[in-house]
């Protein structure tokens, strides 16, 4: 009898305490969230770890006391060795919950008491990558420290220590393209070069960076396509950041027109559209004549708005609008090629070709290759 009941005690008096004491701290760990919620939501982060934190119970008790439960004695190393391993597992899954809490902790006040966006997307970078960072330092200490529970992984630790200068030799070269990305992520993190949410152009494409790891950098394009480079790219090439320092922008809509075209009918239109853009911020706009050519003139409108988004919406809006105004109300300004007969120099005449006869075609022709250097050049949009 006592060999049934001793097991039974033992195991269920370790499921039994486990539950018990999870369903204390987590109930402590929900009156303190729904007290000091407005406050920080710190202790309704932790309660992501009521579940680790039972593995992590239940296994340091089943641990200590398996002896006392005299089963399966003759597979008691194994079954110790197996609850060591889930006693460090869930341990490092615990830690890792608890750091998440805490740095999602500071994030969160960090961005309730500053309203800027860029120091906010800065911070939210650098967080994400601590974060990161504490988790692999502790996935690999927790899977060292598992290693180092079977007695042959000790054995070979001395044999290791004694060749570590060359194995880091071989290893540092092997991996110099991993360890330059891994800096590289280090030094994006806190060298404020990029961010997450950062509008930013690389090799052409435009796009707002999406994730940022130690290793590779992800940009969402506008038209929802991934691109994904090494994080070594944003150290060692130029990049365009648009949402450096504040997120305003300028734009600029390029006008190809005739020399006819009424320049201030053009400004006075200009402002109606952007006074009727919803995008246009209001800190400026403009338009003026920059170039021109012998049969066009180019006139560059200005305008202006709060951030990369909105400035293209502005701008499209400005070119669309424009264009059908001019099309519709202003017909002759737009860019037109100009064309006339050939006018030869005073005294000379066109002969007509040889074999052709003096009727009636050869008198339309002298006639039509007559005309005087004072008539008029016929011109017309229709023409050419």
């Amino acid at each position: 009898m006592e060999n049934v009941l001793r097991p039974l005690i033992v195991v269920g008096g370790s499921v039994v305490l486990t539950l018990l004491v999870g369903w204390g701290v987590d109930h402590l760990l929900r009156r303190a969230d729904d007290r000091h919620h407005e406050a920080t939501p710190l202790w309704g982060l932790l309660r992501r770890g009521r579940v680790p934190f039972q593995l992590v119970l239940f296994a340091a008790l089943l641990r200590g006391s398996y002896d006392q439960a005299k089963l399966l004695m003759e597979h008691r190393v194994g079954i110790g060795r197996a609850l060591t391993l889930i006693l460090i597992g869930s341990a490092a899954w615990l830690v890792v919950r608890i750091a998440t809490a805490i740095v999602e902790t500071s994030y969160t006040r960090y961005a309730t008491a500053h309203r800027d966006p860029a120091r906010v997307r800065r911070v939210r970078t650098q967080v994400t990558l601590i974060q990161r960072v504490v988790s692999a330092i502790v996935a690999v200490v927790a899977i060292a420290s598992m290693l180092l529970t079977f007695p042959a992984m000790r054995a070979a630790g001395a044999s290791l220590l004694a060749s570590a200068g060359i194995l880091g030799i071989v290893a540092g070269v092997a991996a110099q393209s991993t360890l330059a990305n891994l800096f590289a992520g280090l030094q994006i993190a806190f060298g404020d070069m990029v961010r997450l949410g950062d509008t930013v152009v690389v090799d052409g494409e435009w796009g707002t960076v999406e994730e940022i790891t130690l290793t590779f950098l992800t940009v969402r394009t506008w038209d929802e396509r991934r691109i994904t480079m090494p994080v070594s790219y944003f150290t060692s090439k130029p990049f365009e950041n648009w949402s450096r320092g504040t997120p305003q922008m300028t734009g600029i809509v390029f006008f190809h027109v005739d020399h006819s075209a009424p320049v201030e009918a053009m400004r006075e239109k200009l402002r109606d559209i952007l006074r009727e853009c919803p995008a246009w911020d209001g800190r400026d706009y403009g338009l003026a004549v920059t170039d021109s050519t012998p049969n066009t003139m180019q006139v560059r409108a200005l305008v202006t708005a709060k951030d990369a988004d909105d400035i293209w919406t502005v701008r499209v809006t400005v070119r669309e609008q424009m264009i059908r105004w001019l099309t519709e109300v202003h017909a002759y300004a737009l860019p037109r090629v100009n064309t006339a007969d050939a006018v030869l120099s005073p005294g000379r005449t066109l002969r007509p070709p040889r074999g052709a006869s003096d009727g009636a075609d050869g008198a339309a022709a002298r006639h039509d290759h007559g005309r005087t250097a004072h008539e008029p050049p016929r011109t017309g949009p229709g023409r050419g």
